[in-house]
């Protein structure tokens, strides 16, 4: 059998044009800064709108850059690092934990959830409901899933409803003996309620982090955390991996 050889496929005209602005981001333009309106830097680069939008969209969905409702398009910060299968177990809300809880409510979970549970799918969990910021822009929101039997003396406690009684049950969930956690990641597509959260389009990337917290031998609580796939980075290990900084500078 003969052997075929592909053509060479020319470069797109519009990733030619986002290597070109990548660099120009490296070394003029600072995190936060907003860059010029489409027109301006379509007259700049001798290029059509159309590839400059595309170009631009590109380099939104890699995380350099931001475009935010009533500002523009501005520099994005550096990837958060998200640590996944670190050997150190923590509950959550422990100390250094940056979520931040929103309210807690008490429902039957998706049916998924209750299998890892093991509780009857008509019967109701907490569900801590939390957020992530950096920058000043939500980067992740979560849902714990406590099932009663991890918390019994909740009931006891005078917490108000909302962020106070999440609060509440977290120092509870710490009552127990934490013997182990494990972590699962995957690409998926935000939700619409995730967008919301998030402040992004329905259907935009996003990692989900599934993490399964063991006391007593049993699944004590679920997390599943959803992160902006554009805003965050995995790392692996107690040393957090290998950074990787934009010089995001002024040219002098």
């Amino acid at each position: 059998m003969g052997t075929t050889q592909l053509e060479s496929v020319p470069e797109p005209k519009y990733w030619h044009l986002k290597t070109v602005l990548t660099e120009a981001l490296d070394s003029e333009f600072s995190v936060g800064e907003i860059l010029p309106n489409e027109r301006d830097l379509a007259a700049r680069f001798g290029v059509a709108r159309a590839t400059l939008r595309q170009a631009l969209e590109q380099l939104e969905l890699e995380g350099r850059l931001q475009r935010r409702r009533g500002v523009g398009t501005t520099v994005a910060p550096p990837r958060m690092g998200v640590s996944v299968g670190t050997e150190q177990h923590v509950w959550p809300g422990g100390p250094g934990d940056a979520w931040q809880s929103v309210d807690c409510t008490e429902a039957a979970p998706p049916a998924a959830v209750a299998d890892i549970l093991e509780t009857g799918r008509d019967e109701p969990v907490h569900t801590v409901r939390r957020t992530r910021m950096s920058h000043g822009q939500p980067v992740a929101a979560e849902l714990l899933y406590v099932p009663a039997s991890s918390v019994p003396d909740l009931s006891a406690i005078d917490a108000p409803a909302g962020a106070a009684h999440a609060r509440a049950l977290l120092r509870e969930l710490h009552r127990l003996e934490l013997e182990g956690q494990d972590s699962a990641v995957e690409l998926g597509s935000a939700r619409a309620d995730d967008a919301k959260e998030l402040d992004r389009l329905p259907g935009a990337p996003v990692l989900v982090v599934t993490t399964r917290y063991v006391a007593g031998a049993r699944t004590a609580a679920l997390s599943v955390a959803t992160y902006r796939a554009d805003t965050c980075r995995l790392t692996f290990g107690d040393s957090g991996g290998v950074e990787i900084h934009h010089p995001h500078r002024h040219a002098s």
